[in-house]
This record gives structure tokens, C-alpha cells and sequence, in this order.
């Protein structure tokens, strides 16, 4: 959209004061001139003066808002009070300068602007030209000689058109300049907005994010922990009158993992109320070791779980570990839901030299189709968020294969000192 100039009301106001000042101006300066008989006998009638003060600067008052026509109303009455020499050029002079400013700084058409700016200009000049070529025969008739080439007349000339040079070039210089400098405060303006819109939009695509976090969270918590319970208490009911020391043990097993669940929901709030998300003591004490544990876990709840570490054990940092435990936990949760009875699972941490690895494989039901949900949206984001990637395949003779990769960074090089 290309940049428009509207005044203001407040600027429409300051238009108005500037006229009238301009007007009481024109009127001292009429007055002055007129006792000082400037254009000696040749001066037009005081009364005329009066009328020139008013046409060369009520037009001020709308200047912002026809900046063209008033520019051109001003240089008429200009034209015509030299011409007929009228007793006051000094407020005429500064509001011819304002008007050409006002065409550069405020019309809006910047083509039309240039044309009005360069027929004042070239009009002024050419009409400059004339008077002083008719001026200088008449100087040189009634010296009955000829103007010379740096007669003094001449000279003043000279200046005359050294100072007009000067007068609109600085008229339409600094009405461009104004322009321009308009033109970049609101283009910054509307970068300004822009800013404060996409601010918006990003702080509410972060609470967005931090939704779908709690939700992510919630569900690797809740889901694996509410399964395995679940397991618990069918295999308990199953057991309960034929072997009921069996049962009880299985129902401490069941208490056991509601304080799992409470304690890891414990850790999320934490993490939740403290700033930037972090805990000295939540999720972020979790490291692959604990994979263990959560295989342990996983065949006590009845899909038995071989777990195997494979390769030299390096540090990882507690980032990854713990989505590497939320992905391992989120796949055992997965096959005890969907592997079936007899089902079985295996749980591999392989560490490379430069990146670590888990796979988690179940044995089971044949998946023909992939249904991807909350879990597996999960598991690929903490992947992402890893800088690894996963693979989550079903197998051709049955069960489902969930395989995370995850880069490391590099040893820091040794460093050799020498006595």
C-alpha cells in the first residue's frame, strides 16, 4: 500500500495560527514598506498591499490539506505584486517558501508534486530572467552606455540569482526531506505493529506448545502407570480366591505403582509451576538407567520385558535420557494394551561412539494398520526435540518395533601438558 500523508487535527489547527501570524506580518511589513517607499513613485497604492497580505497568506490555512492549489494561489499573487509593485515582498518571499515546502512534504501524488514544484520553479526563473534583461536596458539607456559584462548591475543580478537558486532549491529539498523522513517513521510504525501482532501470535503459539507438552506429559504418565494397574488388578481378581497371599501381593504391587504415579505427577506440577520448566529433583533426574527398571516394571505387570545394554555406556545429557525413558516407556505401555495375551518384549540401549540408541521390540498381534495417536505424536516429537529421529514400524510375523537414535556430542579432546 503506498504511504499517504493525512494532517491531523492538531496540525490542521497550527495551519491556521501560522496564517494569521503570516497575516499580521504581511501587514507590518506593508506598512513599513510603504513609508519607506521601497519602489520609490512606481509604488502601487498602499490599499493594494492590504489585499496582497490577505490572498498571499489566508491560503496557509489549508495548506496540508491542497497543498498544490495554495502553491500555486501564493506564487500568482507573488507574480502580480512584483509586477505592479506592491509595497511588501518580505512575507511574501517566506510564503512562497512555505508553500513550495508544503507541496513536497504533505501531496500525497509525487508526481504530480514534482510538476508543480518544477513549473513554479521554471516559471519563477524565466520570469526572473525577463525582468532582469527589460531592468538592465533600462539601467544602460539612462546611463547612454552599454551594461558591461561586470558592470555592477550586473553583479546584483548575479547575486539575485545565486540567492533564488538558493531559495527553492532549499524549498524543495527539505519538503522532499520531509516527505522521506514521514515515509520511514511509518514504515517503522507498521513494523512496529507487525512486531506486536507476530508477539501475539508467538506468545500464543507457546502456550500452545506448552499444552500440547502437559498433555504429552500427562499421557506418558497417567497411560503407563493406569495400564499397568490395570494389569495388576485383572491378574489379582483372576487369583483372589485360589491363591489369596498371591493377590496381596499383587494388590501391594498395584499400591506401589499409584505412589509411582503420584510421585512422577508430583515432579510434572513442579515442573509446570517452576519458570523456564526445569526442577532440581523433577523428570530431569530420570537417565537411561532407569530403563531398567521400567522393564522390571513392565513384566511384573505381565508383559515379560528382556532389557540388554549393548556397547559402552556414555554420558547422555539428562534432555535426552529423559525422552529416551518416555519413549521407552510409552512403547511398553503400547504393547501391553495392544500386544495381546502371551505377548512378549524386548528392551536394547546400544550405545555408539556417536550417539546412543533404544529400541524397543514386542512380539504379538499383527498391526495391518498404523493408527498414530497422542503417544506416537509423543514419541516423535521427543525424537525431534532430541535432534534424533525414531522409526515406529510394525513387524511382518507380529508386534510392533519402536527404534529412537539419538546423536551425541563429541568427547572434549584430550589435552596434553608438558613439563
Amino acid at each position: 500500500m503506498p504511504f499517504t500523508r493525512t494532517p491531523s487535527p492538531r496540525e490542521l489547527r497550527s495551519d491556521l495560527v501560522l496564517a494569521v501570524v503570516m497575516f499580521i506580518g504581511a501587514i507590518l511589513s506593508a506598512a513599513l514598506s510603504t513609508v519607506a517607499e521601497m519602489y520609490g513613485d512606481e509604488q502601487a497604492e498602499p490599499w493594494t498591499a492590504l489585499v496582497y497580505a490577505f490572498v498571499v497568506t489566508a491560503p496557509l490555512a489549508v495548506r496540508r490539506r491542497w497543498p498544490g492549489v495554495v502553491a500555486i494561489i501564493i506564487a500568482l499573487a507573488y507574480f502580480a505584486a512584483i509586477t505592479f509593485k506592491v509595497p511588501e515582498i518580505y512575507v511574501g518571499n517566506i510564503a512562497m517558501f512555505v508553500s513550495l515546502y508544503t507541496v513536497g512534504a504533505w501531496m500525497n501524488s509525487r508526481r504530480r508534486a514534482f510538476i508543480v514544484r518544477v513549473s513554479l520553479i521554471l516559471a519563477m526563473f524565466a520570469w526572473l530572467i525577463v525582468t532582469m534583461y527589460r531592468d538592465a536596458i533600462d539601467e544602460a539607456n539612462k546611463a547612454d552606455v552599454a551594461a558591461g559584462a561586470f558592470s555592477p548591475y550586473v553583479a546584483f543580478m548575479l547575486i539575485q540569482i545565486m540567492l533564488n537558486i538558493l531559495y527553492f532549491g532549499g524549498a524543495y529539498y527539505f519538503g522532499e526531506r520531509s516527505w522521506l523522513a514521514a515515509s520511514e517513521r511509518a514504515a517503522l510504525e507498521q513494523r512496529t505493529v507487525e512486531l506486536e501482532h507476530q508477539r501475539e501470535i508467538t506468545a500464543a503459539q507457546a502456550v500452545a506448545l506448552d499444552r500440547v507438552r502437559i498433555a504429552r506429559e500427562l499421557h506418558d504418565v497417567v497411560a503407563h502407570h493406569v495400564s499397568v494397574m490395570g494389569v495388576q488388578a485383572g491378574a489379582a481378581r483372576v487369583v483372589l480366591d485360589q491363591d489369596p497371599e498371591q493377590s496381596r501381593r499383587i494388590l501391594t504391587g498395584i499400591e506401589g505403582s499409584a505412589r509411582d504415579a503420584i510421585h512422577e505427577l508430583r515432579q510434572l506440577l513442579e515442573t509446570l509451576r517452576t519458570p523456564g520448566g526445569e526442577t532440581t529433583d523433577g523428570a530431569s533426574t530420570l537417565t537411561l538407567d532407569d530403563i531398567g527398571a521400567l522393564a522390571e516394571a513392565s513384566s511384573e505387570a505381565g508383559l515379560p520385558t528382556e532389557y540388554a545394554v549393548i556397547g559402552e555406556p556414555a554420558p547422555v545429557p539428562s534432555l535426552v535420557a529423559v525422552n529416551l525413558y518416555r519413549i521407552a516407556q510409552e512403547s511398553l505401555t503400547n504393547a501391553r494394551r495392544h500386544a495381546g495375551a502371551g505377548a512378549t518384549a524386548d528392551v536394547r540401549v546400544r550405545y555408539a561412539d556417536d550417539s546412543v540408541e533404544v529400541e524397543i521390540v514386542n512380539t504379538g498381534r499383527t498391526v495391518t494398520t498404523l493408527r498414530p495417536g497422542l503417544g506416537q505424536l509423543g514419541m516423535r516429537e521427543r525424537a525431534i526435540a532430541s535432534g534424533g529421529t525414531i522409526d515406529l514400524a510394525p513387524r511382518p510375523l507380529g508386534g510392533f518395533r519402536v527404534r529412537a537414535t539419538v546423536p551425541l556430542p563429541a568427547p572434549p579432546a584430550a589435552t596434553v601438558t608438558t613439563a
